[in-house]
């Protein structure tokens, strides 16, 4: 049954749909007693709804809806707190796991605080989709995605006994088993829906829109389908299950305006990376970004998904699309029911919910507009998805800035050992078709299929230097490249299936062979990747490759096939075919012959024969049994599930939150710190500290696995805190790695921390700007508390990560205008002092005292990027789950 308010503004309405009644809480109601919303953006539409159906006179009010409406008077820099309540939650494995280990070890906590461990259940559905865990170790055979199953299960299993275990003890969860598909693609294509409904209280059919929160960043995917759903970190998302608001200031809305069409022959990737770069450019962090124009009109519903995908690459809480008749054609397409489309364009348009063509633009706190006939054919890189090349300079750009960006020093090619060819700077050593971005849009994976087959034809072939995958977003898509005959020609230029999931996109790239890698890192070679993905961060894609580029499935075809990206790809051969030199412009098909193929073989079946049995899974996810229990019995020594430290020693009053003296820098660190430097996802180092703890738990190196994969235990992920191979600390000059110092001494930053820790001395983390950027990773917050960081120190927070701070009792602060570690002169022999930290208020100005090595201190401000009432309550308790637990207990 879903929660309701108690209807003091009136606004519950009945709505008729094929000779089924519903209620709903109606925004024109709303409209006549709280003023006019017809330019309301959509989005924004959304939250009103929710307002209105929460509203109880205590934790949302009428003033709460009020606000919305008035927020088009004055769009700009909003600063009310709401309580904002998703419909559900969405997980990935990665995430997912340690979710559920915090569940498991909250009925664990609550039973010993004398409460009850039902209590600890989702109070709303919750899907986990497997995705994430699947690595790319065969490729190129026909075997390649069997031979890949049979070692995800060997090196997987443990966490998927203990997420079966979850889905049997825990209501309203349920488990997508691996090899299905990807979450967002899984989301897109069948668990969201335009409109829910659910019985309420008083036994009422309630629709009202779908909406979600999701532990994986990339969840603003639905927002494709016009469903209001973005990232957090798994924290919060706990939270959320367990029945608590998702507090957050009114947003700012940024109009995108579209025009035109996209040119022949240009893809939705090549549009998707130049809205990242514009919207970058723009500045939309926290922001709520909803598109609109004309451009819409002839906008497929999988190109909107691609760009709706891509918001935390451009920085921006969700990029929203709304529900039209685009939206219809997709429901139906994908095999949704027929009652399911009738009550979304029902509900939609009796609640101005619908785009209607020319139609008087909404109100917006800014505006950009992008005419998309002017969108090139374009990739991104070598280090950031904002960096948008076009195609025809990708070569200059690596070759102009060779020693500038890698302090280039080794020979430009070299031997590669028992092979017949050498390998040089620029070389394509991955070639992947992966993520959620692009293998959710078939127009894209027809494109790449029909770059295949001319390839083929004209006698063309991988480089043998290059490892290649397809690893699509859902099993549908093979069912429709079978069908169109393209398995076939993917399979002969080396794309043969290894697997459903994220792959190469979240560093599960697998190993090259070790004469390639030999030759690579033996030699400083700049070698390159080609992938289909959303993010080409440092070290993330594969430790041996240091230049990553985002590029169309097509594309990335063509750069298996040419094998390097130092070349002009339109002035120079792909390569030598049986009746001479080939160029890309031979091999690209054109925008009619890939409509031609997608409108002959994708149909709705399909969709409903692949997600019939959606839970069940195949032999290996069948075979797995387990009993279910109230609470968890926790396998002694198991180095993939533990039971963390948060709540030992907790009580029903939290203890008080003592101010910070004297704590050490435990790293100084520069712009754009990625989730990824500071929570790395991928393989783990034979001498890292994580490293050195398997080993000497008795596990070999051949079956680390990756630290994605081992996020259920807190012992090997704080280690894995700031372990990053690229990560650069400024403390360190010099040196790559999680390295910093303990007073003079050079040593990993786990094993500084941990000296800190034993000398009762506080620590603080400095950085530059867009701090936390990239995945919604809960991992990247809890290493920094569980290493004893108090505070972290930036010049501004990405959003995701900033809120996982506060929900891990970090305290997040912001530099003031004009400050900076560069302004301060930090070295890291400084101390930091922050007074009065158990009375500090929400976006406080907050002073801090530096005292230099010479014992001479000066002051300077920062402030306080705890945004609300709510994230101080969290902050207060050590954290939101300990408030949570709390709250419970009582």
């Amino acid at each position: 049954m879903t929660a309701i308010g108690n209807n003091a503004l009136g606004t519950r309405d009945t709505l008729d749909v094929n000779g089924k009644s519903y209620g709903y809480y109606s925004l024109s109601k709303a409209a006549r007693k709280l003023g006019d919303i017809s330019r309301l953006p959509f989005s924004m539409k959304v939250l009103l709804e929710n307002m209105l159906r929460f509203e109880d006179g205590v934790t949302v009010t009428k003033d709460d809806a009020k606000a919305i409406v008035d927020w088009q008077q004055n769009p700009v820099a909003p600063s009310r707190e709401i309580q904002y309540r998703p419909a559900r939650v969405l997980m990935q494995d990665f995430t997912g796991v340690p979710c559920v280990v915090d569940l498991a070890a909250m009925r664990d906590a609550i039973t010993k605080l004398g409460g009850d461990a039902a209590k600890i259940n989702p109070q709303v559905p919750v899907h986990l989709v497997i995705d994430h865990s699947v690595m790319v170790d065969a490729f190129g055979s026909p075997t390649a995605f069997e031979e890949n199953v049979e070692l995800e299960y060997q090196r997987n299993l443990e966490r998927y006994e203990f997420l079966k275990w979850g889905s049997k003890a825990l209501d309203n969860f349920q488990v997508v088993p691996p090899g299905t598909g990807i979450c967002h693609q899984v989301n897109l294509e069948y668990i969201g829906r335009g409109v829910w409904s659910t019985k309420a209280s008083d036994g009422v059919e309630i629709a009202y829109p779908d909406t979600l929160v999701g532990t994986d960043s990339h969840t603003t995917m639905i927002n494709g389908l016009g469903v209001l759903g973005w990232g957090v970190g798994g924290i919060e998302a706990e939270a959320a299950m367990l029945g608590q608001p998702v507090s957050m200031l009114i947003p700012e809305v940024v109009g995108f305006k579209l025009t035109g069409a996209l040119k022949e022959g240009i893809t939705a990737t090549d549009l998707v990376l130049t809205v990242t770069q514009l919207l970058r450019a723009k500045g939309v962090v926290g922001r709520f970004v909803e598109f609109y124009g004309p451009g819409l009109a002839s906008m497929s519903l999988a190109d909107r998904a691609t760009i709706a995908n891509m918001a935390p690459e451009y920085g921006a809480t969700c990029g929203f699309f709304p529900i039209d008749d685009r939206t219809l054609e997709y429901m139906r397409l994908t095999g949704r029911p027929d009652e399911e489309v009738a009550l979304t364009e029902a509900y939609a348009k009796a609640q101005g919910m619908w785009r209607i063509e020319g139609a008087e633009d909404p109100i917006f706190t800014d505006t950009l507009e992008l005419d998309m006939g002017t969108v090139c054919a374009s990739l991104a890189g070598p280090k950031r998805p904002q960096d948008r090349v076009s195609l025809n300079a990708v070569d200059e750009v690596f070759n102009g800035d060779l020693t500038k960006i890698y302090k280039k020093e080794g020979p430009e090619r070299v031997a590669v050992e028992g092979a017949d060819h050498d390998i040089g700077d620029g070389d394509v050593v991955i070639a992947a078709i992966t993520s959620c971005t692009n293998t959710s849009n078939p127009s894209v994976l027809i494109a790449a299929g029909l770059v295949a087959r001319k390839a083929r034809a004209k006698g063309l072939n991988r480089k043998p230097w290059v490892k290649t995958s397809l690893a699509p977003g859902s099993q549908v898509v093979t069912d429709y490249l079978d069908k169109a005959g393209l398995t076939e020609d993917l399979n002969a230029v080396g794309f043969n299936l290894v697997g459903y999931g994220c792959t190469t996109c979240i560093g599960n790239s697998g190993p090259l062979a070790e004469p390639i890698s030999a030759a690579i890192n033996g030699n400083d070679i700049v070698a390159a990747s080609v992938l289909s993905g959303n993010r080409n961060f440092e070290g993330r894609v594969s430790p041996d490759v240091r230049a990553n580029f985002l590029a169309s499935p097509p594309l990335v075809v063509a750069y298996a096939l040419k094998g390097t990206v130092t070349q002009d790809m339109y002035d120079t051969p792909i390569g030598e075919g049986t009746d001479g030199p080939v160029y890309l412009k031979d091999i690209w098909p054109t925008n009619e012959e890939i409509a031609t193929v997608m409108a002959a073989n994708i149909d709705d079946g399909m969709f409903r024969a692949r997600y019939g049995n959606v839970y069940q899974g195949d032999k290996h996810w069948s075979g797995i049994t387990v009993e279910g229990s109230d609470t968890y019995s926790w396998p002694a020594g198991s180095t993939y599930i533990a039971n963390p430290p948060y709540f030992d020693g907790m009580s029903m009053t939290p203890a008080p939150v003592t101010d910070i003296i004297e704590a050490k820098p435990l790293a100084i660190l520069g712009d754009s710190i990625t989730t990824d430097h500071i929570s790395p996802a991928g393989s783990i180092k034979a001498d890292s500290p994580a490293g050195t703890f398997l080993q000497e738990h008795q596990v070999s190196r051949k079956d680390f696995n990756s630290y994605g994969a081992r996020r259920g235990n807190h012992d090997i992920m704080m280690r894995g805190t700031f372990a990053n191979i690229r990560i650069k600390n400024e403390m360190v000059p010099g040196i790559e790695g999680g390295m910093t110092k303990y007073h003079d001494q050079v040593m990993p930053i786990y094993d500084a921390a941990m000296r800190h820790k034993k000398d009762g001395t506080p620590l603080v983390i400095v950085a530059g700007k867009e701090y936390g950027t990239g995945s919604s990773r809960d991992w990247a917050a809890k290493g920094t508390n569980l290493l004893g960081v108090r505070a972290v120190i930036t010049e501004s927070f990405e959003r995701i990560h900033r809120s996982n701070l506060v929900g891990m009792g970090v305290l997040p602060l912001q530099f003031a205008e004009g400050v900076t570690r560069e302004t301060l002169k930090l070295n890291g022999s400084e101390t930091f002092t922050i007074t009065d930290v158990a009375g500090i208020r929400p976006r406080q100005e907050v002073e801090v005292t530096l005292t230099r090595a010479n014992g001479k201190s000066e002051t300077f401000k920062t402030r306080c990027r705890i945004d609300t009432v709510n994230e101080l309550e969290y902050f207060l308790n050590g954290g939101i789950l300990q408030y949570v637990l709390r709250k419970l207990a009582a």
